[in-house]
């Protein structure tokens, strides 16, 4: 409660009785207004729930950061929120990815209404993400940062001390915060959590420029073994180039000059293409980490607050955007009491998205060790790996699966149907495609005709097969299935909806 009355214990601070200018009052603050944060801000306030956003950067500032690529999965994500045509339109689709020279990675074999690439800035995610957020309602605090963070005795709420541009200290307080404010999170800080992990690669090169050529291939990528150059297209006469010299040591602060990437792009593709005009330049370092845990009582990590690996492949922003997508709903049904064992679907968070977090760390850490191969053995079995995937097409299928977020699946309960826990396809429904019944932000139940509504405590869509099928579905708000069967009566069934089980 935000009144004199209110006793807080800094469980993970040392300040205490900070001085207060403000109490805000909030169902979830979120700290950190990257694309991880704004598509959870959105998502909860579209819940008719209170959100506060706060975020160190000064109000309309841009974020020019190495993120570029929104994989299918994400765009499938967006379109159960109605915003997918819209980010198309803003850049260009690759469906093929070439990598080592010879591997191409046919994306257009995804089982998906958006079987491609699709290369656009992340700031035109951000923008659309923030209009999203600010139309639902999120009240947004820039300028600002957390300064400490304190859970209540009771367990009951989270009490966070934030700073603005201009020194002063105020004191929000909600139900639930979310860290979502990146590789240097003030939330994780705050936490005490470690962050173990190790860097893989320093001295990135990174420049949005224009090209007197034209590439090959929409999406090039070499590695030469002394160093790696990586353009996209952003369909607007801009490319997004990355390059690495094995011999270049500098730090993230040391200036770039273009010449710098010239060099690079010459040494791992024989050209660069003509580069010129580069709008920005940055240097970054790679790390490989990743927080133990993804909740810490009423405190949740998400996005690069949680886990940050090599740019390879592009999954940065799209693992962080499916985080949110998994953690909002569940925020959602416990706040507005839809849930009927509220922490074990809290807890089911970390769960889900820590194995997946992990997974991306060793795929993209993978493939980044790959491009940098140098001595021989290492070069035969990159030479060896790409002849097998070129060659065996399901080998082939699985890595863009992987890479594209389609084929990530959550863990499924003994003796559950097999397609529990597996993403949910756009499925053509009586009712209309089941992404646009999601844009309910409900579960969808899916029988065959004829089966009685359903009710329960979990708004609940009810939909039907155009078809014979005799298999029902309950599909989660996030697109995944969670639970299937031939009972629509079934016990399981039955606890999820929040209804008496039929004995």
């Amino acid at each position: 409660m935000c009144d004199s009355e209110a006793a807080v214990t800094d469980t993970y601070s040392t300040a205490a009785n900070h001085p207060d200018t403000t109490c805000v009052p909030a169902d979830v603050l979120i700290v950190g207004a990257g694309p991880t944060g704004l598509l959870l801000a959105g998502d909860l306030a579209a819940q008719q729930l209170s959100v506060t956003v706060v975020e160190r950067r000064p109000p309309g500032t841009g974020n020019l950061t190495r993120a570029f690529a929104v994989h299918a999965r994400t765009l499938e994500l967006f379109d159960t929120r109605g915003l997918a045509d819209a980010l198309i339109r803003t850049g260009t689709r690759l469906d093929r990815m070439r990598l080592f020279g010879r591997l191409a990675l046919d994306l257009s074999r995804l089982r998906s209404r958006f079987p491609f690439l699709l290369i656009t800035p992340q700031y035109e995610v951000e923008q659309l993400l923030r209009d999203r957020a600010l139309k639902a309602g999120v009240h947004f605090r820039h300028g600002t940062e957390l300064s400490d963070l304190s859970q209540s005795p009771a367990g009951d709420r989270v009490t966070a001390v934030v700073r603005g541009a201009d020194g002063v200290r105020s004191t929000i307080e909600a139900r639930y915060l979310v860290g979502t404010d990146g590789v240097h999170s003030s939330v994780r800080r705050a936490l005490g959590l470690p962050f173990p992990g190790e860097s893989v690669i320093e001295s990135i090169v990174l420049a949005d420029v224009r090209l007197t050529g034209t590439p090959p291939a929409p999406l090039t990528v070499n590695g030469t073994g002394d160093a790696f150059a990586f353009i996209a297209p952003f369909g607007d006469g801009w490319y997004r180039v990355m390059g690495w010299n094995r011999t270049r040591h500098a730090d993230d602060s040391e200036p770039v000059e273009l010449d710098e990437l010239r060099g690079i792009t010459r040494l791992a593709l024989g050209t660069d293409y003509g580069m010129h005009d580069a709008r920005w330049l940055s240097r970054f370092h790679s790390d490989e980490r990743q927080v133990p845990a993804y909740r810490t009582g009423r405190v949740f990590l998400a996005g690069d607050a949680a886990h940050v690996h090599s740019p390879a492949g592009g999954q940065g922003m799209n693992t962080g955007l499916q985080d949110a997508a998994n953690l909002s709903w569940k925020l959602a049904a416990v706040l507005r009491g839809h849930s009927a064992d509220p922490e074990a679907l809290l807890d089911s968070y970390h769960t889900e998205r820590h194995p997946v977090g992990a997974q991306v760390l060793r795929a993209s850490g993978a493939v980044i060790r790959l491009a940098m191969a140098r001595t021989p053995w290492q070069r035969t079995v990159r030479a060896a790996l790409v002849r097998a995937l070129s060659a065996v097409r399901p080998a082939s299928d699985k890595v863009v699966g992987r890479l594209s977020g389609i084929g990530i699946a959550y863990g499924a309960p003994r003796g559950s149907h097999r397609l529990t826990g597996t993403r949910a396809p756009a499925l053509r429904l009586a009712e209309g495609h089941l992404p646009e019944l999601l844009r309910h932000g409900s579960f969808v139940l899916i029988t065959p005709p004829g089966v009685p509504h359903r009710t329960g405590t979990v708004p609940l869509v009810h939909a039907h097969w155009t078809s014979g099928r005799t298999t029902s579905l309950l599909v989660r708000p996030d697109g995944y299935i969670a639970w299937a069967g031939t009972r629509p009566d079934a016990e399981p069934l039955n606890r999820i909806l929040g209804q008496p089980t039929t004995g």
